[in-house]
């Protein structure tokens, strides 16, 4: 019985001591009411592969270039104005952009449209200057350096693809090569040559034709002009590299014709069989490659340096002739006056000749 009550007395003291210490715990450490706000500062995040700058850099610089042909319009393109003065603005387009348009007008990306003039064009570099009212010029491009590019470097476009309607698309990508040739068919009946292009992945659409190729820094860097378009290839867009293009601007600007250097002779593919049989020229089997001489120019050029029908030049100053594509694309690359070393092929044997090349006759 005593340890039964001794037991009761330890409970009841230990629930008053409980009590009075959570008392005096809350006198002296009263709990605080006191509600804390947690302020959290804006987060600021920047978009690291962003353009932006470097297209508001060329944007307004871009016109749309409509061309008609008795009133009516049969093509369009892009183009950019790279010059300037008190009066006019001067733009940068392809040549088959306005190839024979009777009229053609730009369009600004306020959407206004104003009469043009083409002060020149060159079917070869694919590149014609027009001329339009200084007013309706809203910013002038900037022009840079092609090649200081690398493989993999950031690279835009900005044009009109399709029609009107999307004027002003951006399109971005990358530079997959330098250096590339392609084969392009002549529109006037002068045969097929080689242009020397930028490669790109960014998409080139037939309006974007004559619009700017821009590097990250919204420099242009080339002139958008073709692109591959076959069932099995994507996202194979060319464009002329600037510096190309500013070799014949001034010329054109003034409105006088690029010549290039001619030797006098009239060529066809090793491939051409038919007409090398026509022209009576029969070649070993063995011989896959080069431009066949067919005619040779009384006073030429080339009579003077010894050429004659039926040899098939192979290289021009050692860079190998595949085909007359190429043998113009190299022999384009040297001025009037200038003299090349031309390797041929003739009865199975080789031969050289030392030409100095002169202007083409008019």
């Amino acid at each position: 019985m005593k340890q039964k009550t001794t037991y009761i007395v330890t409970i009841i003291l230990s629930m008053f001591v409980g009590i009075a210490g959570t008392i005096a715990t809350i006198h002296f450490f009263p709990f605080s009411t006191e509600v804390k706000e947690k302020t959290v500062k804006s987060v600021s995040i920047t978009e690291t592969n962003s353009i932006k700058e470097a297209v508001s850099k060329i944007y307004n610089a871009v016109v749309v270039i409509e061309s008609y042909q008795n009133g009516r319009q049969t093509g369009s393109g892009s183009g950019f104005v790279y010059k300037k003065d008190d009066k006019q603005g001067y733009v940068i387009t392809n040549h088959h952009v306005i190839e024979d348009a009777t009229e053609v007008k730009v369009v600004n990306m306020d959407g206004q449209t104003i009469d043009a003039k083409v002060l020149g064009s060159d079917e070869y570099a694919d590149i014609a200057v027009l001329s339009m009212n200084a007013d309706g010029v809203m910013a002038v491009a900037e022009i840079g350096v092609s090649s200081e590019l690398e493989l993999g470097d950031t690279l835009f476009t900005v044009g009109t693809p399709v029609d009107n309607a999307y004027r002003g698309t951006v399109t971005k990508g990358i530079l997959s090569g330098k250096e590339r040739t392609v084969s392009v068919s002549s529109n006037s009946g002068n045969g097929s040559y080689v242009m020397s292009v930028l490669q790109t992945d960014a998409a080139i659409n037939p309006g974007n034709s004559g619009g700017p190729l821009v590097n990250i820094n919204g420099e242009v860097i080339g002139v958008n002009s073709l692109k591959l378009v076959e069932d099995e290839i994507e996202g194979m867009g060319f464009a002329i590299p600037i510096e190309l293009v500013m070799v014949s601007v001034e010329k054109l600007e003034k409105g006088e014709k690029i010549e290039r250097p001619v030797v006098g002779v009239s060529l066809l593919d090793v491939s051409n069989t038919y007409a090398l049989y026509m022209n009576r020229i029969n070649l070993d089997k063995n011989i896959t490659y080069g431009a066949v001489i067919v005619n040779v120019e009384p006073n030429s050029v080339a009579e003077k340096g010894g050429l004659k029908a039926g040899d098939v030049v192979t290289e021009i100053n050692g860079e190998k002739i595949e085909d007359v594509a190429h043998f113009r694309y190299n022999l384009y690359k040297y001025n009037i006056g200038d003299k090349i070393k031309v390797t041929y092929n003739r009865d199975g044997k080789k031969g050289e000749a030392t030409l100095t090349l002169s202007e083409k006759a008019e």
